[in-house]
């Protein structure tokens, strides 16, 4: 039985670790603001989220029971990050920030 609570734990800890890893290059590579905003609210909530649950196994599985903290964690993060990231979006069209060309949409040219 632990073999399996290590490996699922493990699990959970690459893939939110590579979500992370994914949303941290998106940040750097990606041309404008619009576009990179899509890196650390996507991938990276979901990196943080695999890498909550992998701690919600591992000491759940101790004998303590669920922790109120993990949850609680989880769903502060996935309430923020969409409307945070709603926020800067918004900002930012109310700038104008500059586009790249790859960025479809141009809402303040019509």
């Amino acid at each position: 039985m632990d073999t399996l609570i290590e490996g699922l734990v493990a699990l959970f800890l690459l893939l939110g670790s590579l979500f992370a890893l994914v949303g941290a290059i998106g940040l750097y590579r990606l041309p404008d603001f619009f576009m990179r905003l899509h890196g650390p609210t996507k991938a990276t909530t979901l990196g943080v989220g695999g890498m909550v649950i992998a701690s919600l196994i591992y000491f759940g599985s101790r004998g303590n029971g669920l922790s109120l903290h993990e949850l609680l964690i989880t769903l502060f993060l996935f309430i923020t990050a969409p409307v945070s990231a709603h926020m800067l979006a918004k900002a930012a069209l109310q700038q104008k920030l500059p586009l790249s060309e790859q960025t479809r949409g141009r809402p303040w040219e019509q």
